[in-house]
């Protein structure tokens, strides 16, 4: 028979990137004592590796559990940004309820309604926490509205329109459940949890199920499946078998080699969990998401969602410029190979395919960010590799018409720049939905617009709107393709001559466009070095020294000025190249090149265009 765990609570942390989720689970792990009182603790302690750190973002779900009077409550962080949206879609199999974290200020925004959709279709438990109410411009009142409304755009049922509110400012950490109430702790979120979130319900005495929800991975014990136990229990070293609800055919006998329950941020080992907890499994090699760990002599498979599809695709290529081999540690395409398909162990959301060269791979993903944090964490290891302009994934549909990923942007502006920005995105095959007054100046616009149209548009966008400008895109679908686009209005400057960049060469060169390098760099012939304003190619000479003569003349000896090099992070690198170009990736330079290095063959090759 069913029974509930009243010992126990399964919620997870949903918001808009930015809205202050990593920051609550902090406070709530200081607040439980899971901290010594000595210990030292870092911000979004949750955050545990350096991309998430220096971005500010959560990528991977993480897990962690607090004990509120008695009651463990297991927690789940997921990530906000729509690029990782897979990640959120499954975590919320495991849970009862959810924390939906909305920023007092900027209110509901596109991946809000997002994460909110997925909880409310799993028909989970909604807590709002209206965040950050001792900004300076916080308008809680208005923002209760908001949600309100987006719960009703959303079709929500009677019961999930009447869900508990909170206020809070993790950063201060309290929370309380009336705005006049005094700022005190967070026990008011504590107690609302355990009174509105159900509890995990189950039948303990019946054949095991277990549906794995996240993937971690360790060198020293290797996979590590994570999830939730819905019926009966689990013991180490008990005998199972592993079935898949999309994979009929898979069965698979496995032993269960070890069981961690968690508690704070640290992984416990136990030896047996029943019905409700959340534990890791240790042991079985070949575990994916969405098996089932069941007993043998009833294998049932738990339904779950089919992982959202990849919209972009990149290639992954062995580095043949002239400088290959000489910065990275890994740069083989065996390493290449394996480091990639070992991303595979982890990432759901990604696709891994070989290509007609065994130099090359296909790696398709949710998004520009998706992939650049992956370049970024295969560059910090060490590998040196070449990336190609990102690519959407066209499909074709029954009337073998081409249809193309779209995306809605929202976008707010100081109306100042409305125009500039309506413009840029209307080039680019964008069409404006909406028009919208904020406070304090700002325009809403909402655009629906094709996902190769945003490639690259980011930097522009910032420039455009000196730097205040704020976009946020969700994915919407496949629609019919939109034409051709102009990815690039400017050219390249490339180097004439391999060698090492000179003042000289360089004073004449930056008269023709901005230079991405500065003075004693190693250039090679075919690298772009700089952008040109107009929209053909230059090739430029950057090695050439002064010829010396044996006259000296006041003015030849003055210094020459360079106007400072333009530094490209990884994303403008990716952003900027165009299709017939790369970019070379090694854990100490990115450097933009042609993919035909010999100036000869590369202008057969445009006039064969």
């Amino acid at each position: 028979m069913n029974m509930k765990r009243e010992d126990v609570r399964n919620i997870a942390i949903i918001a808009h990137v930015d809205h202050g989720k990593t920051t609550l689970v902090d406070d709530l792990l200081r607040q439980s004592g899971v901290f010594r009182a000595n210990q030292e603790v870092v911000e979004r302690v949750m955050d545990s590796n350096d991309i998430e750190r220096e971005r500010g973002i959560t990528i991977l779900s993480k897990n962690t559990a607090v004990f509120y009077k008695g009651i463990k409550i297991n927690i789940i962080d997921t990530p906000g940004h729509a690029d990782f949206g897979g990640e959120v879609e499954r975590v919320l199999k495991m849970v009862n309820g959810v924390i939906l974290v909305v920023d007092a200020y900027e209110g509901p925004m596109p991946q809000t309604k997002f994460v909110l959709q997925k909880a409310l279709e799993l028909d989970l438990a909604v807590i709002v926490c209206i965040n950050k109410i001792d900004h300076p411009e916080a308008r809680p009142k208005e923002v209760i509205d908001e949600v309100l409304e987006l719960f009703m755009d959303l079709d929500a049922s009677d019961e999930q329109l009447d869900c508990p509110f909170v206020f809070a400012s993790a950063r201060a950490g309290y929370a309380k459940k009336e705005l006049d109430d005094p700022d005190v702790d967070m026990s008011p979120l504590f107690e609302t949890i355990v009174e509105s979130i159900p509890a995990p319900e189950g039948d303990p005495e019946k054949d095991t199920q277990m549906l794995i929800s996240t993937i971690d991975y360790n060198e020293y014990v290797g996979r590590i499946g994570i999830g939730k136990i819905d019926n009966g229990s689990i013991r180490v070293n008990e005998e199972c078998v592993i079935v898949n609800h999309h994979d009929p055919d898979k069965l698979r006998r496995v032993k269960i080699g070890k069981l961690y329950q968690f508690d704070g941020l640290q992984r416990v080992e136990v030896t047996s969990a029943t019905v409700g907890d959340i534990v890791a499994v240790s042991g079985i090699t070949d575990l994916h998401i969405g098996d089932t760990i069941c007993a043998p002599e009833n294998p049932v498979s738990i339904p779950f969602q089919k992982i959202s599809e990849p919209t972009i695709a990149m290639n992954f290529m062995v580095n043949d410029s002239p400088l290959a081999g000489t910065e990275g540690r890994y740069v083989t395409s065996r390493h290449i190979r394996d480091r990639l398909f070992r991303e595979l162990n982890t990432d759901v959301s990604l696709r891994v395919e070989e290509t007609d060269s065994p130099d090359c791979f296909k790696v398709s993903g949710r998004g520009e960010l998706h992939l650049s944090v992956l370049i970024e964490n295969m560059r910090r290891e060490g590998y040196e590799f070449a990336v190609s302009k990102a690519e959407v994934l066209y499909k074709y549909n029954e009337r073998n018409q081409k249809q193309e990923p779209m995306e809605i942007a929202y976008i707010d502006v100081p109306e100042e720049f409305s125009g500039a920005v309506i413009q840029k995105l209307t080039t680019r095959k964008g069409e404006l939905e909406g028009m919208s007054p904020m406070s304090g100046d700002y325009t809403r616009l909402t655009f629906s617009i094709p996902s190769r149209g945003l490639i690259g548009y980011r930097g522009e966008f910032l420039t455009d709107t000196k730097g205040n400008g704020v976009i946020n895109t969700i994915f919407d679908g496949y629609g019919p393709y939109k034409g051709d686009l102009a990815y690039r209005k400017t050219g390249s400057l490339i180097a004439y001559e391999s060698g090492e960049s000179i003042t000289y060469g360089l004073f004449n060169a930056q008269e023709r466009g901005i230079l991405f390098i500065g003075p004693g760099e190693k250039v090679y012939s075919g690298m772009v070095i700089g952008q040109n304003p107009k929209a053909e190619d230059i090739e430029v000479n950057v090695c050439k020294t002064k010829k010396l003569t044996n006259t000296r003349s006041s003015s030849a000896d003055e210094a020459l000025k360079l106007v400072p090099k333009k530094e490209m992070s990884l994303e403008q690198c990716l952003e900027f190249i165009d299709t017939d170009e790369l970019l070379e990736v090694t854990p100490s330079s990115l450097r933009i090149r042609k993919k035909i290095l010999d100036p000869t063959l590369r202008k057969r090759a445009s006039f064969k265009k």
